[in-house]
């Protein structure tokens, strides 16, 4: 296996490490698994040297699944310039609570809520593309953020949380959580619109007038520090007490 190909191959595997995840090591045997073409090299090639690659490689390791090949690239370059094994494990463990903490409120705190949202909007249109709308725009960001993570490590190996850091996640993560929140307003809007005969007689200037007042209080739920799921749960719940009391009127 030539080195370009190699490198193509463990980033193939860093996109199935959830396949293998357990609760000993979360996600150790899966990122084993994806570093396991980088025991084919001429570093690698000694039984006991591959040995201890694959142990600590193994080991208990958890952080956000799409921004694990930033890290994965990053070790392959530490590998392949002769870094330590403790050095290696010192900055997978270094990073891997970071990267959760900023993976998990971004991809699933606020992108998938987004993607959601807008998938929702567009069945309550009648679309049946709706599902194919929340892949449109959920995978291509996770897809890029996962192959510049990755190739940002190959190149400057404990350096490559720079990529990472250059995207300002928590910055998007509230630009993301205001979007979501303008398009549920909108949905909500358009879901008073076509639940009910009553509701449906409602005239299209009580209908953003709905979507608007429903935008503000979440927006000013926000700044109190509410959380974003709460918000979304008290609309649904709010959407339906609503679909009852003119449901039975």
């Amino acid at each position: 296996m030539n080195k370009a190909s190699m490198l193509c191959t463990i980033f193939l595997r860093s996109l199935i490490v959830q396949a293998s995840f357990n609760y000993r090591t979360m996600q150790g045997l899966g990122f084993a698994f994806a570093m396991l073409p980088l025991t084919g090299s001429k570093k690698h090639r000694d039984s006991k040297d591959r040995g201890d690659f694959l142990l600590r490689h193994s080991r208990m390791f958890s952080t956000n699944p799409y921004l694990l090949p930033a890290i994965a690239g990053s070790v392959v370059r530490m590998e392949e310039d002769g870094a330590g094994g403790s050095d290696v494990e010192d900055y997978k463990n270094a990073l891997m609570g970071p990267y959760a903490a900023l993976g998990d409120s971004f991809f699933w705190g606020v992108l998938r809520l987004f993607s959601s949202v807008w998938a929702v909007l567009f069945a309550l249109s009648g679309s049946l593309y709706a599902p194919l709308l929340f892949l449109l725009f959920f995978t291509p960001p996770q897809i890029l953020v996962r192959l510049g993570g990755y190739v940002s490590g190959l190149r400057y190996g404990r350096g490559g949380f720079h990529y990472i850091r250059s995207l300002d996640l928590p910055r998007e993560t509230q630009r993301f959580r205001y979007g979501a929140l303008a398009v549920l307003g909108v949905a909500v809007a358009a879901a008073f619109s076509s639940s009910g005969d009553r509701v449906g007689s409602l005239s299209s200037i009580p209908d953003l007038i709905i979507g608007s007042v429903i935008f503000l209080v979440s927006y000013w739920a926000l700044k109190r520090g509410i959380s974003s799921v709460k918000i979304l749960y008290g609309s649904a719940v709010g959407c339906i007490l609503f679909s009852i009391v003119y449901g039975y009127n």
